[in-house]
């Protein structure tokens, strides 16, 4: 007995340096992926206005160029109008307006906040070496009841878990094939009436954006079922496998990635890009334009979210069909062997027959059924 706990132990001993090995690989990973777009974060082809001839714009171009290579994009304005137009369209992000001994300089704070920083921060730079007095005009801001938009940032993790959720209790409730439309049907009543919840809270509850309710609403159900849908897929198809793999990738690339806190311009290019090619990026990006620009730039987003959101639901027929394929097969086997098994005498020898219930064909020895029953059900087998 102790030779065998002995070798017992041994061979858990044997496991126990794997699994640090592994636990510890993961960890490092989810550091390096949460870590690298904070550390490599800052201002990246940021669009930027400037009321004033094209020459002064260009060097003032060359100017920030030289603080921060390729973080600015800086583009004349003929009037303040125009600059605040461009601001609320999203074609700049902020800009600076001198006149006179004044410098105004214009930020959008619910664009993201570092970036309205860090304008601000470059007009009063500007304004000192002027020798002119810098005022900052907020053109779109937080609502008053969350000024630094912390109810938007802190939605981020929930709008994820609004995907992941749904799909793991509906393939728990619901298992296998039989329940792929069951599935289906549940992950979309709970995107819409997640997405309506979630937009009640931000708006009502926290304040946090100021858009309308209903468009918001529906753009966080779109959200959440671009997540969803997709998970339910990979899971119809490669089992928790796919699924996991789904959720460790959104969870880990795409929400660090998402820029919701920052915006996108304060990621670098290729991170920027491909984050908002992931669900949780273009939610949030959907989440912005909806609830302080009147849905200005929420087209991107949408397109990217209904991609995701069909690819999921191609993923939920195909696997619904290779479903189906299976259980016609299986019918087809079950009915071979049931012949195969019946009496040499015949399928309606005395004390055999055959019942036939879809989807599967069961075989059942009753003598108390009268052999007339009998032998027309096994007459289908003969």
């Amino acid at each position: 007995m102790r030779g065998e706990g002995g070798g017992s132990g041994k061979g858990a001993a044997k496991k126990l340096l794997p699994v640090v090995l592994v636990l510890t690989g993961v960890l490092s990973a989810m550091l390096v992926v949460f870590g690298l777009p904070a550390v490599n974060g800052g201002p990246h082809h940021v669009p930027v206005g400037l009321v004033g001839p094209q020459a002064a714009a260009e060097a003032l171009g060359k100017q920030l160029d030289q603080r921060q290579p390729d973080g600015w994009e800086v583009t004349s304005y003929p009037s303040t109008d125009a600059l605040t137009q461009a601001i609320h369209d999203r074609d700049v992000m902020g800009g600076f307006a001198p006149d006179g001994q004044t410098l105004t300089v214009y930020t959008a704070s619910a664009a993201g906040n570092p970036s309205s920083a860090a304008i601000n921060g470059i007009g009063n730079a500007v304004a000192a070496q002027q020798g002119m007095e810098a005022t900052t005009e907020n053109v779109v801001p937080f609502p008053e009841d969350d000024p630094n938009g912390a109810g938007l940032t802190a939605a981020a993790l929930p709008m994820i878990i609004g995907g992941v959720l749904p799909a793991v209790a509906m393939v728990r409730l619901f298992p296998g094939h039989g329940g792929l439309r069951l599935r289906l049907t549940g992950a979309v009543l709970f995107a819409l009436a997640a997405g309506f919840a979630l937009a009640a809270i931000i708006q009502f509850g926290f304040g946090s954006v100021d858009g309308t309710y209903w468009t918001t609403a529906l753009g966080l159900s779109l959200g959440m079922a671009a997540l969803t849908l997709p998970f339910l897929g990979l899971e119809s198809l490669f089992g928790f496998v796919g699924l996991g793999a789904g959720i460790v990738v959104m969870m880990f690339v795409g929400n660090s990635l998402s820029g919701l806190a920052t915006g996108a311009h304060w990621l670098p290019n290729g991170w920027a890009t491909l984050g908002q090619l992931m669900p949780p990026g273009a939610s949030g990006s959907l989440l912005r334009a909806n609830g302080f620009f009147d849905g200005t730039g929420a087209g991107g987003p949408v397109a990217v979210l209904a991609a995701w959101a069909v690819i999921g639901l191609l993923l939920i027929l195909l696997a619904d069909r290779r479903g189906g394929r299976g259980t016609e097969e299986k019918q087809a086997e079950a009915a071979t062997a049931c012949a195969a098994s019946a009496p040499e005498g015949g399928a309606h020898e005395e004390g055999w027959m055959f019942h036939v219930k879809h989807p599967a064909l069961l075989v059942v020895r009753d003598p108390g059924v009268p052999s007339t029953a009998r032998a027309r059900v096994g007459a289908m087998f003969t």
